[in-house]
């Protein structure tokens, strides 16, 4: 079952699951996935917390004894997520050393309402790093505008960090310059840059959603050929991108005081129209040192029926810029899908992130002791 992803393996992607709870974790089925699946690593997201929490499997006895201490419903939260991120954590604690630090990470998310705020997105990753206290954690800074000197000051304080809600072409060139700002900080600082790991979550399939739907708009049989192209063009640009900032002289600088490069994530990898292959973004995504997290279906899909051919980046770029050069010519315009695309995506985590509030407060009077 497994020959497609020890392929994907073998070619230098890593391979994440994009879920967590803790019924995955005490049942043994994350240690199940690393030891089966090649899985080496794990991404949460508010959406992730607020499904398995929800589902009130495993977190009964930690939310009757915080319901006991009458804690807000902001640290139940916390102290729910910290606990799972911990556990998973020292599940893939094997893999982290066996892979000198780069892989064996599960990453944990600022609160999405600080979206905006530089300031609290500093002060909460540094508060999230000290309460899951484990050196294969990742926290995730989204990479709105506010989100980029966070990501700066965050690093060059010595915090590994996945950045997340990257679109655009532009913007992922920032966050790239944002982690090597940060790096250039914390060497500054003395610190040991070989100790801070980064990845950058550059969404996929949320991109053909949305240009899908404009070109159908549009009509015509010039906009409907170019349906399903747009998500892998902008992938494979922003491949091209990263070679491009990690073969530089600044860059170069850099690795020489031990530095490692900021891997590309693809995130966002499950398929969302069935009239695609639903392994599209895994097998079309090839290349060498990326990071592909997978919601569990996708994981089963690619296992079960994937085709992995060697690199599907390198090489692409021509066809890549073309592809969006003739979205424009239909009438696509770029900047505005991506700006609305980082709008939703925030938009969508504090949505989640409010849910989330709202059934962890209405469980902890439900499990609240009754007062003597």
């Amino acid at each position: 079952m497994t020959d497609a992803l020890k392929r994907l393996s073998d070619e230098g992607v890593a391979i994440w699951l994009d879920d967590l709870s803790r019924k995955r974790i005490t049942s043994g089925n994350l240690a199940e996935l690393i030891d089966s699946s090649h899985v080496v690593g794990v991404t949460t997201n508010p959406s992730i917390f607020q499904k398995a929490i929800s589902s009130g499997e495993g977190y009964e006895q930690q939310v009757t004894d915080l319901a006991a201490r009458h804690v807000t419903v902001e640290e139940a939260i916390r102290m729910i997520t910290t606990a799972d991120v911990r556990d998973a954590a020292d599940v893939l604690r094997p893999v982290y050393e066996a892979t000198g630090g780069q892989d064996g990470r599960v990453s944990i998310e600022v609160d999405p309402r600080l979206a905006h705020n530089k300031v609290a997105t500093v002060a909460e990753a540094k508060q999230l790093a000290w309460l899951v206290d484990r050196p294969n954690t990742f926290i995730k800074i989204p990479a709105t505008k506010a989100g980029l000197p966070a990501i700066t000051e965050v690093i060059g304080r010595g915090i590994s960090v996945n950045v997340t809600l990257i679109f655009s072409l532009q913007r992922y060139r920032e966050v790239m310059d944002a982690y090597l700002s940060g790096l250039e900080k914390a060497k500054e600082s003395g610190l040991d840059l070989a100790q801070i790991r980064s990845v950058a979550s550059f969404f996929v399939s949320r991109v053909d959603s949305e240009i899908d739907k404009r070109l159908e708009k549009i009509g015509g049989d010039e906009a409907k050929s170019l349906k399903g192209k747009a998500a892998l063009a902008n992938a494979r640009l922003a491949y091209q991108a990263y070679e491009e900032v990690f073969s530089s002289d600044r860059w170069s600088a850099l690795e020489n005081h031990g530095a490692h490069k900021q891997r590309p994530l693809w995130a966002s990898t499950g398929v969302k129209d069935p009239a695609y292959p639903d392994t599209m973004y895994v097998t079309e995504l090839v290349a060498p040192g990326t990071v592909n997290t997978m919601p569990e279906a996708t994981l089963e899909a690619t296992a079960d029926h994937g085709e992995v051919t060697g690199d599907t980046i390198r090489g692409t770029y021509e066809q890549a810029q073309a592809d969006l050069d003739a979205l424009a010519a239909v009438g696509i315009d770029y900047d505005d899908v991506v700006q609305l695309l980082e709008d939703e995506g925030v938009e969508k985590f504090e949505q989640a992130w409010t849910e989330l509030l709202d059934s962890t407060a209405t469980e902890l009077e439900r499990l609240a002791p009754k007062e003597a």
